[in-house]
């Protein structure tokens, strides 16, 4: 015998079908929907770590995958580019430290791309202030030994290591040189960790440096910590004392991390991405991660990272001005 459908079970079958056909591509669209967040130093870096210790909460904050991708060189200029060119939907974010930002507009007078017009600031993400590290060897026990004894140095200068010309570390140095009235000799290398070896095989007398960076160096003994560039002290290391505390005003030097988007970026999207970006790091877990790291976790709102942008630019720039500092 032929089966022959009711009219009720064919409009059945039709909505059946129609709904999976539906469901099927939601789905797919739903796995098209990604959020890239760029990374302008290679895998394995302390940018990059950030990057991906928030990286999986954020896209549960989302409801979308969040892919890190890691393009290095040109000082963050390739990544700038690419988040420049891309489109103000959302999708596409930059993860910096300060440096890019906020530095390297004094630094490279014919950088492609300008910070305060061609970004839109989403998140501060975490603080990075520089602790001045010493080789446990030496005499110095806090900052103001080290101050006593390079103001002492007529013949030869004291030596302070950096991660290049123009980098927070350097910049750090020369903050300290003008507020102790000092002639700190700087030693330019090529990243933080030739710096850090040297340091500790004695040939460079001192080196200021992301905390996470000398964490280990520092609680394995080979360094001894003598003073925090910072208003306050570390979390990681309370007992050592800020500049200011020793006496020298205006040592004050954070390398933070923070997300930006393309020009045209709407408030909304800003605004939206902030409260996920702050919800992703606070999250037990990753915020448990980052900040056994010596970062400290902030996250922040668009108008703070603005104006965070905006008082940085202008103190690293009359810095990189007084000094005549000009790149390698």
């Amino acid at each position: 015998m032929r089966f022959q459908a009711f009219p009720a079970a064919r409009q059945w079958l039709h909505a059946a079908v129609l709904g999976t056909a539906l469901g099927c591509a939601s789905s797919a669209m739903a796995q098209s929907e990604m959020t890239r967040l760029l990374v302008a130093f290679p895998p394995g870096g302390p940018v990059d770590f950030i990057a991906r210790s928030m990286s999986q909460q954020l896209a549960k904050e989302l409801g979308h995958p969040v892919i890190v991708e890691n393009k290095p060189g040109a000082n963050g200029a390739i990544a700038a580019d690419s988040v420049i060119r891309s489109a103000p939907d959302g999708k596409t974010l930059w993860l910096t430290s300060v440096g890019a930002v906020a530095i390297n507009p004094a630094l490279y007078p014919k950088l492609n791309y300008k910070p305060a017009s061609d970004l839109v600031p989403v998140s501060l993400v975490v603080n990075n202030v520089e602790i001045m590290v010493v080789n446990a060897q030496t005499s110095f026990k806090d900052g103001k030994d080290f101050v006593q004894a390079a103001s002492q140095r007529k013949d030869k200068p004291m030596t302070m290591a950096s991660s290049g010309t123009g980098s927070v570390p350097h910049l750090a140095a020369i903050q300290l040189n003008e507020s102790a009235g000092l002639n700190l000799m700087h030693v330019p290398y090529k990243g933080a960790a030739p710096a850090i070896t040297d340091l500790m095989a004695g040939h460079v007398d001192g080196f200021f440096g992301d905390i996470p960076g000398l964490v280990g160096a520092i609680d394995s003994g080979k360094f001894r910590p003598v003073g925090i560039a910072a208003a306050k002290r570390s979390a990681r290391y309370p007992n050592v004392p800020t500049f200011d505390e020793l006496g020298y005003k205006g040592v004050d030097s954070n390398n933070w991390y923070a997300v930006f988007a393309p020009k045209g970026t709407s408030p909304q999207v800003a605004a939206t991405l902030s409260r996920a970006i702050h919800a992703a790091l606070h999250a037990p877990d990753v915020q448990r991660k980052i900040e056994a790291s010596g970062a400290e976790v902030v996250g922040s709102s668009p108008e703070a990272l603005a104006q965070q942008l905006a008082t940085d630019t202008d103190k690293w720039t009359a810095i990189i001005r007084r000094n005549r500092i000009t790149p390698d």
